[in-house]
């Protein structure tokens, strides 16, 4: 009898509450599990990670025991930075998958983008933000400026394999190495709206000191500054004397140090630091190409990209059923599908105008501009450089542009990138290719 009155006391669960940690730490126990499974499981199907993760998001969210609400503009710091890690780990990860010896004429493609259809889409946007939508022409130009840079987070699906995998067709290197560079290149027209927005405050001259400093030398250092940690890590990592070389560890973390101290570096400089790491990373990836370093390199770049992308959806999702979007009006999501539907397409097929490829992939690189992480930032960094009245409206913009874009390139990306490697001969689910020939890049010790 006592004993089945202690049992009965110790199974009583009216008064039952669990320990916040042991629930963050059981939740990011499945999160990591979800990480390593999930793309396996959706490999094949019209869905990708990202809508999985933000169904998960909005999910959990929608608990009524969880009261919490990520909303960006409640905190708009925090926002700012996580998403600002997510991006540099992603370049990192973007730049050591890419094959493609560096030139002007192997990089044609993605001079195109950047120099083209980049600039054309912020024009577009800008014109949408203001005559459409009644935005004052600088918050215009902001929008513009946060919706340029395509994503190499949510892109993966569209991206190069993993180094040396062959998975590097023109389609996948334009969309990757336009992404790399982009998220770094929209930095001065953000800065464009920041200066305007103070000159219109203050009256003082904005343009020798936009131009000298925020494209000159924030460009220029930037690229420097990127080359020269990543000639730095290269030969640490494969060319020092002796035992020490960095590849001899096995141990692919060295690459998220590269990330941290190009950024950190460069920024300290006051240069951009998103351009650095994909210079960075570019850079160590040519130092010695061939070898199979790059691969344990990618692999734990790529894993840790995936977590914190998974992290960052799921507020994602949180955000969007706790009113996120709720500021739209009609007229906002109209332009948000123009945007999606007709400017992006429009402009990259403009760029691509010229190109000696197949209309079907210049038509799959205009399509597949995903907009995502790289938007959150932007959007974040300008709103806690201005001081901008309704910024609610423009987070409920970004966030359905991203929302959408997630969902119509997640649900399209499988089927299509499936058809163009028919198309090309190459059987889609195949793990024996080799890089194209001339796309290698120098072997060992060239």
């Amino acid at each position: 009898m006592i004993l089945t009155n202690s049992l009965g006391s110790m199974l009583d669960f009216s008064n039952w509450s669990i320990d916040p940690y042991i629930l963050v730490l059981t939740g990011m126990g499945f999160l990591i599990a979800l990480v390593a499974w999930l793309p396996l499981a959706i490999k094949s199907l019209p869905l990708s990670l990202p809508i999985v993760c933000i169904a998960l998001g909005a999910g959990l969210f929608s608990i009524p025991q969880v009261t919490d609400e990520p909303l960006p503009m409640d905190f708009p710091e925090i926002t700012e930075r996580f998403t600002e890690l997510v991006v540099i780990i992603a370049l990192m990860g973007a730049g050591l998958k890419l094959d493609r010896a560096f030139s002007y004429r192997n990089w044609a493609i993605t001079w195109r983008l950047l120099g083209i259809t980049m600039p054309l889409g912020i024009v577009a946007i800008t014109v949408i933000g203001a005559w459409w939508l009644g935005l004052p022409w600088i918050i215009a130009l902001l929008l513009g400026a946060s919706l340029a840079p395509t994503d190499p987070v949510l892109a993966s699906d569209v991206q190069v394999g993993p180094p040396r995998t062959g998975e590097e067709d023109e389609v996948r290197f334009g969309l990757t190495s336009e992404a790399g560079f982009n998220d770094g290149l929209a930095f001065p027209f953000v800065n464009l709206a920041i200066a305007l927005w103070l000159a219109s405050a203050t009256g003082e001259p904005w343009l020798i000191g936009w131009i000298g400093h925020s494209v000159i030398w924030e460009i220029g250092a930037g690229i420097a500054g990127g080359w020269v940690v990543g000639q730095v890590f290269g030969w640490l990592t494969f060319h020092v004397p002796a035992n020490t070389k960095l590849a001899k560890t096995g141990d692919g973390l060295i690459a998220i140090a590269a990330t941290f101290i190009s950024y950190g570096l460069t920024e300290m400089i006051q240069c951009y630091g998103f351009l650095a790491v994909f210079v960075t990373a570019l850079t160590l990836r040519h130092s010695q190409r061939e070898h199979d370093f790059h691969r344990d390199m990618h692999n734990i770049t790529e894993q840790i990209e995936r977590l914190t992308m998974m992290v960052l959806l799921l507020l994602f999702g949180g955000a969007l059923v706790s009113g996120l979007l709720t500021p739209l009006t009609w007229a906002d999501i109209v332009a948000v599908v123009v945007i999606l539907i007709i400017v992006r397409p429009a402009t990259g097929l403009i760029g691509l105008t010229g190109l000696k490829a197949p209309w079907t992939e210049k038509l799959t690189i205009a399509f597949f501009g995903i907009r995502g992480v790289g938007s959150f930032y932007y959007l974040a960094y300008g709103l806690n450089h201005i001081e901008v009245e309704g910024g609610e409206r423009l987070w409920a913009i970004v966030g359905l542009v991203v929302l959408l874009s997630i969902v119509m390139h997640g649900l399209t990306v499988t089927p299509i990138m499936r058809s163009l490697d028919r198309l090309r001969g190459r059987a889609p689910d195949a793990d024996d290719a080799k890089p194209p020939p001339g796309l290698q890049g120098p072997a060992d010790g060239a």
